[in-house]
């Protein structure tokens, strides 16, 4: 603040009046409100430095703080540490799921694949799920409206087939084969009915000389069999059985809400076939945690003869499910793309020994 504008303030502190405080310093009463504003602009800008300053500083004291807050949040207060992986239990073993591979007209490259993934997961339980044989031939009357019969191999051709790939699977397995019919091996029976005319014991003694259990011979490899038109474990649904905690059944649904109207039919976790389309649906309840129905896909030709009107949504897969002595289990549907599969490479990965740090 200059010197008149210094004086101006103190001569009117002074006086207390204008008109005295202009005569004191020997300048007009104009003059004198003049360097009065003056005074007043200095002391306002003085006000916002002083406030500016103030401000400053509070934000500054913010800044700090939250600083502090954000370093404290990055660093963990409470370790979060990898659950340690559970014991092996008693009983633990793999289980594989494999789904209709159509005797002859089995995809010999995507059957080639899920082999060479059995030879490292040497499982101890085998699921057929059912049609593994097609009966395309003379069979085929006995089949759904539109099916297209085929002459270009016979029923032993046919049969001698699936007896090839029962002798890989076993050769494979460390244990039990589940074998559950399908539609295609009915055929079989329903050929055996209608031939005798609906004699049950005619029927009876046709099906042990040509019945699936003779012509695969189940007896002999010691493979449970389960027919099409008996129950077992109680179920009510035929040809279904219940291992651990999950169902097995060859299937009756189809269409694109196969997975889901499966599940609502079992309520409850179930692995089923027939339609040849790798699919999964799962169902929770207010009470009960998630369960799924799962089909693997299938092991036959993608695109067979009766379908040539329309291409086929058919995918080639098989499942496997790690089961431990509850029953418990985790269940994967295996792809099988283009006669890959996709869990090989992961297994081969699996087997590299470990590198310590």
């Amino acid at each position: 603040m200059d010197k008149k504008v210094q004086a101006a303030v103190q001569a009117m502190d002074l006086h207390k009046s204008q008109r005295k405080a202009a005569a004191a310093l020997g300048i007009t009463r104009d003059q004198l409100r003049d360097l009065l504003g003056r005074a007043q602009a200095v002391d306002a800008q003085a006000s916002a430095a002083v406030h500016e300053s103030r401000r400053a500083k509070e934000l500054s004291s913010i800044i700090e703080q939250q600083q502090e807050l954000l370093e404290r949040a990055r660093k963990p207060r409470v370790p979060m540490r990898g659950a340690k992986p559970p014991r092996p239990q008693k009983g633990e073993f793999i289980r594989v799921i494999i789904p209709d591979s159509h005797g002859k007209h089995i995809e010999q490259a995507a059957a080639a694949a899920m082999l060479a993934d059995m030879d490292e997961l040497k499982p101890s339980e085998v699921v057929m799920l059912g049609d593994h044989i097609d009966c395309s031939g003379f069979l085929a009357q006995h089949h759904t409206l539109g099916h297209v019969a085929e002459s270009e191999y016979s029923f032993e051709e046919d049969i001698g087939a699936t007896n090839d790939f029962l002798d890989a699977i076993q050769a494979r397995c460390s244990g039990q084969v589940h074998y559950l019919e399908g539609n295609h091996e009915r055929r079989i029976e329903s050929w055996i009915v209608t031939q005798t005319l609906r004699h049950k014991q005619d029927a009876k003694y046709l099906r042990k000389l040509f019945g699936v259990e003779k012509c695969l011979n189940f007896e002999a490899r010691g493979i449970k069999h389960y027919r099409q038109s008996e129950r077992y474990g109680g179920l009510s649904i035929p040809c279904t059985i219940k291992l651990g905690h999950c169902y097995f059944t060859h299937g009756t649904r189809t269409g694109p809400g196969a997975a889901l109207k499966t599940l609502q039919d079992f309520s409850g976790n179930v692995v089923f076939g027939h339609t040849h389309t790798p699919s999964v649906a799962s169902k929770r309840s207010v009470s009960d945690d998630n369960i799924y129905a799962w089909n693997p896909g299938c092991l036959t030709q993608l695109q067979p003869l009766w379908q040539h009107t329309q291409i086929t949504n058919w995918g080639h897969g098989y499942a496997i499910q790690f089961v431990n002595g509850s029953g418990e289990f985790l269940h994967i549907n295996v792809p099988i793309l283009g006669g890959t599969s996709y869990l090989g490479p992961h297994l081969a990965r699996l087997r590299q020994p470990r590198v310590s740090a």
